[in-house]
């Protein structure tokens, strides 16, 4: 399968958790969903008081420079080791 085929897999994939993700990982989940998508980080830092809008900011911010290639990779990896750890086969 190619890399954006596994990569639009791992999106539909990470919908059948049967938990929520932890702030964490939805956070490294939308950093190197928006770096695969949209290349580096653009736009005004949310304002102090918009926490959720500005973590996910800075998640996206700190992938700064990675490729869209090496970001799809990352989210595949990220989607399947946590689909493992529930015990879904990917």
């Amino acid at each position: 399968m190619a890399l954006q085929e596994d990569f639009e897999k791992a999106a539909v994939d990470i919908q059948g958790l049967p938990d929520k993700p932890s702030n964490k990982d939805l956070l490294a989940l939308y950093g190197f969903f928006k770096q695969a998508k949209a290349g580096d980080v653009s736009g005004k830092r949310p304002d102090p008081f918009d926490l959720f809008n500005r973590a996910k900011f800075d998640a996206w911010r700190r992938l700064k420079g990675m490729g869209q290639e090496e970001a799809m990779q990352n989210y595949i990896d990220k989607v399947n080791g946590m689909l493992k750890d529930a015990g879904i086969e990917s």
